[in-house]
């Protein structure tokens, strides 16, 4: 079967969404229209307004659709490496290599962000909250896994993964990010050694 006649056998809501987050994600979300995406998705504004007020609550659609893969990622690091976290810490980055490496047009949020400059944009708020989560589950694995400034270590490795995005798009899979494994491998071993630092301190001073 061909990928146009299953896509033609989705309801249009489905249609709408998986449509517009293709062209979103080539184009932009400004360089899209809703015509665009109704002519691409096989039906028309009429429809896609039936299921959406407006192009925000499309965007809104679309970036919480991204979200729920995302969940669905976690949920794959987890049952791979069932009570190791550290060994789901590493299968995260590798994951996030492989963002960086397959896809040269970014993250999907971050892009949004950008484009929707907007402070009072009600997507914004969207964007924020499902970054903050990730970051969020990001700590709590490093936790689990025993770091000491777990959070501390969330924020470096996220960062790495936006900055690694960032340079895949402007200077190619063999700028930086082509050393995006390393670097986050080398993080993580520095803030092991820094938990075995504070270990061997304080059982001095329960010494003396």
């Amino acid at each position: 079967m061909t990928e146009d006649c299953i896509t033609q056998r989705l309801r249009p809501r489905e249609r709408i969404v998986g449509t517009a987050r293709d062209l979103f994600h080539k184009h932009g979300i400004r360089g899209v229209g809703v015509d665009a995406i109704a002519e691409a998705a096989g039906t028309n504004k009429m429809t896609l307004y039936r299921h959406f007020g407006s192009k925000d609550d499309l965007i809104i659609q679309c970036l919480r659709d991204a979200a729920l893969e995302s969940e669905s990622w976690w949920a794959e690091i987890e049952s791979a490496h069932p009570g190791d976290p550290l060994a789901q810490l590493h299968a995260w980055i590798q994951g996030g290599a492989e963002c960086v490496f397959d896809d040269d047009r970014g993250c999907d949020f971050a892009n949004a962000a950008v484009e929707l400059a907007e402070t009072d944009h009600p997507a914004r708020r969207v964007i924020e909250e499902i970054k903050t989560e990730h970051r969020n589950r990001l700590a709590k694995l490093c936790r689990e896994a025993g770091i000491v400034q777990a959070d501390l270590l969330a924020d470096t490795l996220s960062l790495l993964l936006e900055g690694a995005r960032v340079s895949r798009q402007s200077v190619g899979v063999e700028g930086p990010s082509a050393k995006f494994v390393r670097m986050c491998e080398a993080v993580i071993a520095s803030f092991q050694n820094t938990k075995s630092e504070a270990a061997r301190s304080d059982a001095l001073a329960a010494a003396v």
